[in-house]
């Protein structure tokens, strides 16, 4: 028996019975996000992603694709998202999906989006979703700038924001890799989450129709764990608006002691960079708590955004300061996952840090922040100035420790002043994840 013809009336016919079943039912949005447990800005990212989304679109359906999750990031997920489907999985050679769930995932997604990080996360994946399914792929704040990070085609020292947007816009048009370049002129929309990575891609003449500035999903986290985080405040007599949050990192992460991995060919070169800087990057800080705790009588608590940081802020941030304020600060002695730090940044009278997350969780929160950024980091902390932030932004070569507790000392004087900035910042966001939002849902509509 003869095969049917496949006629344009019939494919235009199929084609429209396709639109209207997927009219009948929720759109369908594949996640990829969750990069690394060992961060709670890696962790909140999700989170994050999930909260602005389902505020606009609650019937939508995600499925996340995550980078790693270990029992507790999985927990923390299924306890505040029941209704989230995970499919874990990676790719085989021939880029196909290596497991049935994943496999799945990939056939019913309306929409790939790829969740905030640096560098385009797994950018590769999204290449080889599109190629393979034809369907619509979004990103969701990444930072793209091609110099930031060790032997990014800049020194290894790092530099200022304005030194990396000079660099990062002077590149030829040709700079950006093949893969990028496929992938971002083959997006649906393409947010950045600073305007130094956006400036870049212009440069490149990328072809996605939307190209614009988008903050990092961290800043739409709405979770928080408030019987942990209470808790925790009352065992450690922190009162609410009478206490700081004080985060520290090395220039480099020593991510072979993070991962318990084997050493790297640019780890003795790193770790030269962090044993010269860490002790007087921290000093700042240390001048800081003390002028802080001297001048309120308040108290601290010195705590980690990473793992690693747990052993650090005790080794910088309270083991070298004098006895008499050392009484007023307290060592987080564990890790913990974002929704309980938000519950802790939220009492806080203000949060200040090296790490660029842990500032983005309290200012959804309500709370004062600085992120005080080294040169080594990435052009993320561009998002800062982007979204209203820039008197809280520090460049950490270019700031002493008086500065630092003079711009304090204006958040303790006036809090209620400081309280209105943090709602004209969070203003400006909102107006923009909602843009981001509504282009989810239209390359859902596609």
């Amino acid at each position: 028996m003869p095969k049917p013809q496949t006629t344009r009336r019939t494919f235009l016919t199929s084609a429209a019975c396709a639109t209207l079943l997927r009219a009948a039912r929720p759109p369908r949005m594949l996640l990829r996000s969750s990069w690394q447990p060992v961060n709670i800005g890696d962790i909140g990212h999700t989170p994050g992603a999930l909260d602005q989304i389902w505020k606009q679109i609650p019937d939508m359906e995600i499925t996340l694709w995550p980078g790693k999750l270990d029992k507790p990031s999985h927990e923390l997920l299924a306890s505040h998202y029941p209704k989230l489907k995970i499919a874990e999985g990676s790719l085989d050679s021939q880029n196909k999906p290596t497991t049935a769930a994943l496999a799945k995932a990939w056939e019913d997604a309306d929409l790939y989006v790829s969740g905030s990080g640096s560098g385009f996360p797994a950018s590769n994946h999204a290449v080889a979703f599109q190629k393979a399914t034809g369907k619509p792929v979004g990103v969701f704040g990444v930072s793209v700038d091609p110099i930031s990070g060790f032997g990014g085609g800049r020194e290894p020292e790092g530099g200022t924001l304005e030194q990396l947007r000079a660099q990062a816009t002077k590149l030829p048009p040709t700079h950006l890799t093949a893969d990028l370049r496929y992938i971002i002129d083959h997006s649906a929309f393409f947010f950045c989450r600073d305007t130094i990575s956006r400036d870049y891609l212009k440069t490149q003449n990328v072809k996605t129709p939307l190209l614009a500035f988008g903050p990092d999903a961290q800043l739409g986290m709405a979770i928080r764990d408030d019987a942990r985080g209470l808790a925790y405040l009352k065992a450690n007599q922190l009162t609410a608006g009478k206490f700081i949050c004080v985060i520290p990192r090395k220039r480099y992460t020593p991510y072979y002691q993070v991962r318990n991995t084997a050493r790297a060919k640019d780890d003795d070169q790193k770790d030269a960079i962090n044993d010269r800087t860490t002790s007087s990057d921290h000093a700042k800080l240390r001048e800081m708590i003390v002028a802080y705790v001297k001048s309120t009588g308040n108290r601290v608590l010195a705590c980690p955004e990473m793992t690693y940081q747990v052993e650090l802020a005790k080794q910088q941030l309270v083991d070298p300061l004098p006895a008499d304020v050392k009484q007023n600060v307290v060592w987080r002695d564990s890790f913990w996952l974002p929704d309980e730090a938000a519950s802790v940044y939220a009492k806080a009278q203000a949060v200040i840090s090296i790490e660029c997350h842990s500032p983005l969780i309290a200012l959804y929160n309500g709370t004062p922040t600085f992120y005080v950024r080294q040169p080594t980091d990435t052009c993320k902390g561009q998002m800062y100035r982007d979204i209203g932030a820039k008197d809280w932004f520090f460049e950490i070569e270019e700031t002493t420790g008086d500065q630092l507790w003079s711009r304090l000392q204006a958040i303790v004087k006036n809090p209620a002043a400081a309280r209105a900035k943090v709602k004209s910042i969070m203003a400006t966001v909102e107006k923009e994840q909602r843009r981001m939002v509504d282009a989810v849902q239209a390359a859902c509509k596609v």
